[in-house]
């Protein structure tokens, strides 16, 4: 089993404490945030293939990564730097230090673990088609030797994405767009062409639509990938939910509305004050990431008995 640590949240720049807890207890309890069920998800080495960890701060997680390391879990951790200006990342970790982070995991566990993700593209007046071509060759210069692999997909312009990108762009004077597919494959193209230059592979998550000549399709949970990475086979089944979904099978144990981060456009987050008192409130020795009442944690444990 795969697990994903995770797409709903950022462990490893604010659950890292928890998240080492649970390994040493071996399991999390985690509630599926479609139908509200409860279910527990062994961390014991014996039952986890490897973990793909998403972060855009890897530095608080560093040591204990590296304590994930010598317990024998094989990982790779997809990094999030997009240079994005503060108005749409209030608070993410600066560039050059995201940058400095994937040099260290390059050089201490190999090439293959750190996957760069330019991810969600969005069109502002601050983050124009140009600003993406600049910005894309800025940060390619900077991470070539270190990825082989740059992840990008378009912003998915969700009720929640609008509502939070409006608001910021009324409160810092920016105008945002999402402009016609031609537009998006035009700009995929490009990046492409700079990262092939590079000796990186350009791959598209989710968004078949915006294939063209250079691109692959992204498998963000990559069984392959972990294979190279761990020296031996991991398999994994095919992800089913979503058809356009390149991932492998995994388990996610994160929870939505938890990322402080504060980024405009993202998906995870319904409202940016919600997730910071989700943070706030978190118990890193929880069986949960967000902690449940206890006549649900009760509900389960009856349930398990059965």
């Amino acid at each position: 089993m795969i697990i994903s640590a995770s797409y709903r949240t950022d462990i490893p720049a604010f659950y890292g404490d928890w998240f080492m807890n649970r390994l040493d207890a071996g399991y999390c309890l985690v509630e599926n945030p479609y139908n509200g069920q409860l279910y527990r998800v062994s961390l014991r080495r014996e039952d986890v293939s490897a973990f793909t960890f998403w972060t855009k701060n890897l530095g608080p997680f560093m040591n204990m990564l590296a304590e994930v390391h010598r317990r024998g879990y094989p990982f790779l951790v997809g990094y999030t730097i997009t240079g994005y200006p503060r108005e749409l990342e209030s608070s993410v970790v600066e560039t050059r230090r995201a940058v400095e982070h994937m040099k260290w995991l390059a050089a201490d566990y190999g090439p293959r673990v750190p996957v760069w993700r330019y991810d969600p593209v969005l069109f502002t007046s601050l983050t124009t088609f140009d600003f993406h071509r600049e910005n894309f060759e800025r940060l390619c210069a900077a991470l070539e030797g270190v990825t082989d692999e740059v992840v990008i997909s378009f912003t998915q312009i969700y009720q929640k994405t609008r509502r939070n990108t409006d608001w910021a762009a009324r409160r810092f004077g920016f105008t945002w767009e999402n402009p016609p597919d031609e537009i998006k494959a035009a700009l995929a193209a490009e990046l492409a062409q700079m990262a092939a230059a590079r000796g990186v592979q350009l791959t598209i998550c989710g968004q078949p639509e915006f294939a063209v000549p250079g691109t692959q399709e992204a498998r963000c949970i990559d069984a392959g990938r972990l294979s190279d990475i761990a020296g031996y086979s991991i398999t994994a089944g095919s992800k089913s939910h979503r058809a356009v979904c390149g991932c492998h099978a995994s388990r996610d144990i994160g929870a939505y509305d938890t990322c402080p981060h504060g980024c405009v456009y993202c998906y995870a987050v319904q409202r940016p004050a919600k997730a910071k008192q989700h943070y706030r409130q978190h118990n890193p020795f929880g069986e949960f990431l967000v902690e449940k009442h206890n006549t649900e944690i009760q509900r389960f444990r009856d349930t398990e008995r059965l």
